[in-house]
């Protein structure tokens, strides 16, 4: 299941690092954030839940930049 999301980060920088952050979170398959557009597109492993999924990215990408914001 892939997904799209808008997303609040400050830098590109910052974007490649919760790019990478996102793909180290288990449940993802992969991830692709495009700063330019402020979307990150996110790729899950089969029968996860991706809500579930996503806090965690959340978390992860908090770790990163503490004030980011992903639309859930």
């Amino acid at each position: 299941m892939i997904k799209d999301y808008r997303i609040e980060v400050d830098c590109a920088n910052c974007a490649n690092l919760m790019e990478e952050a996102t793909k180290k979170t288990e449940g993802v398959k992969d991830c692709v954030v495009n700063f330019m557009t402020l979307k990150m597109k996110v790729t899950f492993e089969e029968g996860v839940d991706d809500k579930k999924v996503m806090k965690e990215v959340l978390k992860n990408c908090k770790k990163v930049e503490d004030d980011c914001e992903i639309e859930l």
